[in-house]
């Protein structure tokens, strides 16, 4: 797969076909990738011998320590909005749209919630609902953007759900899970909540962890997508440019898909 999108022309001028460095390639990433994108960067050191450094946490949150100096040079957000940012302030190449996601219902069990009493079950005054936290974690945005779909279908609903919606994680200074666990398993298994909107792919693997929790799509009227962008450090060395490169194309992007993601 080629990279049309991605503004790297300028980047790409003039770099080597591929080397490699001691130093690894620098990549923050949003949490929701952990696991897909740690084996895709295994597989990309298996194939080039360049190793590559992940950090992961709530994509807002990465952009500012990126704006503060850190020395990140590969950033892949869960949405398109804190990579163009970077963009916009320069030194970063315009993103491009990487992989695709959207929004489930993380739901405890017991619970009888589906697509269609999805609305209903969120407005109830006795059920907590749960998200992340807006401008510091996408997927606290992408609820937001749930809320206000909601209100197209019922009116008032945007209102109800905003001021209800626990802001459980991807904060500053939210509460980190133990060490190995999911963090949506942990939060549920916590009893902070009794439906959580989350990624799809969060959702799935919140349930391979704790196997009652149910994973329920949104009613094709609530559905709302997640745009994951990608962006590289202008003037980054020829292996960062060489990864960017690498998560569009074909091996990488089936490694995404197979743990749930769509393709761009």
């Amino acid at each position: 797969m080629r990279l049309p999108a991605l503004a790297l022309t300028a980047v790409l001028a003039g770099c080597a076909a591929q080397t490699t460095t001691s130093e690894p390639v620098v990549v923050y990433a949003a949490g929701s990738l952990r696991d897909a994108l740690t084996e895709v960067a295994r597989d990309h050191e298996a194939r080039t011998g360049q190793k590559v450094a992940l950090t992961f946490g709530p994509s807002g949150l990465l952009r500012e320590r990126i704006e503060k100096g850190e020395a990140a040079q590969v950033f892949a957000s869960a949405d398109t909005q804190h990579p163009k940012r970077l963009a916009d302030a320069g030194g970063w190449a315009a993103q491009t749209v990487f992989v695709r996601n959207s929004l489930c219902a993380l739901v405890q069990p017991g619970l009888a919630v589906a697509p269609d009493n999805m609305l209903d079950t969120l407005l109830r005054v006795d059920l907590k609902l749960g998200m992340s936290t807006p401008k510091a974690d996408p997927s606290g945005d992408y609820a937001l953007a749930l809320f206000q779909k909601a209100d197209a279908v019922r009116a008032g609903s945007q209102a109800t759900l905003t001021a209800k919606a626990l802001q459980l994680t991807g904060g500053p200074s939210s509460p980190a899970a133990p060490a190995g666990r999911n963090t949506y398993a942990w939060v549920m298994e916590q009893g902070k909540a009794d439906v959580f909107l989350t990624y799809c792919t969060n959702a799935v693997a919140a349930r391979q962890e704790r196997n009652t929790l149910q994973v329920v799509q949104m009613p094709p009227a609530l559905q709302v997508g997640a745009a994951y962008g990608l962006t590289v450090r202008q003037g980054a060395a020829a292996p960062s440019v060489a990864f960017a490169k690498a998560l569009v194309a074909d091996p990488a992007q089936a490694i995404l898909a197979r743990h749930g993601f769509g393709r761009p």
